[in-house]
């Protein structure tokens, strides 16, 4: 086997500024020329997951994949004092894992990880988050394959059909998993309070704040970028699905319409811009910011920052 990682192919797949330390106690944010040179290293992306890698604590962890009858891994980064060792996938194609993606692919991949430690006896608790550096003269590093596996490769002859148990469901894929489920089913019957009186902002960071509690509750809690992209998500679906909110919007738009219409020129100014209001709001919704959405529009940014706060 080759004692040596393509610096090209790993480096290529690496964060823009990859978290990245020589001690465990202390990560900092470099930049790739930086961060490849230190012991550990990010190896995935924010909220994606494109290299599936488990921490085996024993000694000869380096062949445990082979003992447990698993294909080959794309390299093994080996501390050739104790034998411990990281064993790496590259998956063909990143996962994101968010709320922002279908969430059949992450449930199988979180399926496919929960199987895979099991096989391995790896550490369940570990995140998945930092690994050794494969390029690092510390580690004793072999590449058993370079084709990268697809989803569907990695899980031949894997058991899926075991449901993630409580601890699998609160570490590594699964807490993405649990996180989406626990806070979604929450704002399902939340956003109820938010019908005719709260604004979107004021949904978005409620949410957020349940996103946080819930994050709270994993041993090894989710990095906030993508509990914020979860939250948002979720905060979107309920606000723009919900029919009665958007309704009473529509109505509160109606009134302040009529209002207008007492004075010279106010019906006119009304219908010109009912259309855009809801317009904005819906762009708004969707994500856009409100410079975008003004230039959009053309009419000036206070003014599209106005109607989002009267929601």
């Amino acid at each position: 086997m080759q004692s040596t990682i393509k610096l090209d192919n790993f480096y290529k797949n690496l964060p823009t500024k990859p978290y990245c330390t020589d001690d465990l106690g202390f990560l900092v944010v470099r930049g790739k020329d930086v961060a490849m040179n230190k012991r550990y290293i990010q190896h995935n992306p924010p909220c994606f997951t494109r290299y599936l890698i488990f921490d085996i604590d024993r000694p000869f962890g380096v062949t445990a994949w082979h003992d447990a009858g698993l294909p080959p891994p794309t390299w093994t980064t080996q501390n050739t004092e104790n034998g411990h060792a990281h064993i790496a996938y590259e998956l063909t194609a990143p996962v994101c894992t968010t709320a922002h993606a279908r969430q059949d692919p992450l449930r199988y991949l979180a399926a496919v990880q929960a199987s895979i430690t099991r096989a391995l006896g790896a550490d369940v608790g570990y995140t998945n988050f930092i690994t050794k550096n494969p390029l690092h003269d510390d580690w004793r590093t072999t590449v058993w394959r370079e084709q990268p596996y697809s989803l569907g490769e990695l899980a031949q002859n894997l058991d899926l059909t075991t449901p993630l148990t409580s601890k699998e469901l609160e570490s590594g894929l699964g807490r993405n998993c649990t996180l989406f489920d626990t806070v979604r089913k929450w704002a399902y019957v939340e956003i109820r309070k938010f019908r005719g009186a709260g604004s979107w902002q004021n949904w978005f960071n409620t949410v957020l704040q349940y996103c946080k509690q819930v994050n709270q509750g994993f041993t090894q809690p989710l990095p906030y970028n993508e509990i914020c992209h979860t939250a948002k998500s979720i905060a979107k679906y309920c606000w723009q699905n919900d029919t009665y909110a958007y309704n009473r919007f529509i109505e509160r738009q109606s009134q302040r319409g009529k209002k207008g219409d007492s004075s010279k020129g106010g019906l006119a100014r009304s219908a010109q811009y009912a259309q855009q209001r809801q317009r904005a709001v819906m762009l708004y919704q969707q994500g856009l910011k409100i410079s975008v959405i003004a230039k959009e529009l053309t009419v000036h940014r206070n003014t599209v920052k106005r109607w989002i706060d009267e929601v």
